[in-house]
């Protein structure tokens, strides 16, 4: 636990931290982006623009385009249409290899070679990189490893080769971040401190795009949310104007005395939707402009109202909505 402890963020490991200094993020633009594997098309007519400094989260299920995205910006694959640049560049050209050393990428399977080290894995990428070695203890240090350094990453949990990964990600002072399914193999204690890490990124400028499927984990930390379904964009925004586009309805759950029911269903049911869920408690949907005047309107219909519990719209809700295909053409 003591070295899981070192991948909390503090003012302290800040200061000292690969991103201490404020960095400039590489801005992406995708215009009219197609890609198919043979006659399977992946990603159909893609166009958006991740700006510098932006954290942006791909959402979808598997098989909706989001991997082969990554790909497509890191210039592992051409598209078959449209075009892809990073800061003004082809990522799949040999112009590109400037822009791509500030990049890092961490996959959803993270492989390395299970005879090194840790922090073998760690100088490995650090030569590849061009990068001092004596970047990597303070990055192992960062994301918890310090004590594992030394053991050979067949004896890692896969909790623990994410993690490797994701220093390796680190590496280098990163102008672009790239995770697919970070969070994967981590318990939730861990999950919580590795946003802490990605929360420091993202607010010294660096443009993270990052995928997952953990929505109440991301709910919140990312500036906007892409919802892919069939390789398409059918969402596109911050949480609280997909909140909006979605128009999905607000629950209150009331709680109070069972032979008041009737009569608060009575009072309430031309207002509102209105379902009893058992003794003592009914649920009210309405829209959310409605939901003040809503409230105010039990306090005042019924004193005897022992609880009041507001559910708004998560992150949950709307991704179901729009990943349904209930997508206004």
């Amino acid at each position: 636990m003591a070295a899981d402890r070192r991948m909390i963020a503090t003012p302290e490991n800040l200061r000292s931290s690969p991103v201490a200094a404020r960095q400039d993020g590489l801005g992406i633009q995708l215009d009219r982006v197609s890609k198919q594997y043979g006659r399977q098309p992946v990603v159909r007519d893609i166009s958006l623009d991740i700006a510098p400094g932006e954290c942006l989260a791909l959402l979808g299920p598997n098989g909706a385009g989001k991997t082969t995205l990554f790909k497509l910006m890191l210039g592992l694959v051409r598209p078959n249409g449209g075009r892809v640049t990073i800061d003004g560049f082809d990522p799949a050209t040999r112009t590109f290899r400037a822009v791509r050393a500030g990049i890092g990428f961490l996959p959803e399977n993270v492989s390395f070679h299970d005879a090194m080290t840790g922090a073998e894995v760690l100088a490995f990428y650090a030569r590849l990189k061009g990068i001092p070695a004596s970047d990597c203890a303070p990055l192992l240090d960062r994301v918890g490893l310090t004590e594992a350094a030394s053991k050979r990453v067949r004896t890692y949990s896969k909790g623990m080769r994410q993690r490797l990964g994701l220093a390796q990600a680190l590496l280098g002072n990163p102008r672009l971040l790239i995770l697919d399914e970070p969070t994967t193999g981590l318990d939730p204690a861990l999950r919580r401190r590795f946003f802490d890490i990605l929360r420091s990124f993202s607010e010294a400028g660096v443009t993270v795009v990052i995928s997952s499927h953990a929505l109440t984990e991301i709910e919140a930390r990312a500036g906007r949310y892409a919802i892919l379904q069939s390789g398409t964009v059918s969402a596109l925004g911050t949480l609280s104007a997909l909140q909006r586009e979605a128009g999905l309805p607000v629950h209150i759950r009331l709680t109070l005395p069972p032979d008041r029911v009737q009569s608060m269903i009575r009072r309430l049911g031309e207002r509102c939707t209105v379902t009893p869920v058992g003794a003592g408690h009914i649920d009210l949907a309405c829209p959310e402009a409605e939901k003040m005047a809503l409230i105010r309107e039990i306090m005042n219909a019924d004193a005897s109202v022992e609880d009041i519990e507001v559910r708004s719209t998560c992150l949950d809700d709307i991704y179901a909505h729009f990943a349904s295909g209930r997508v206004r053409k």
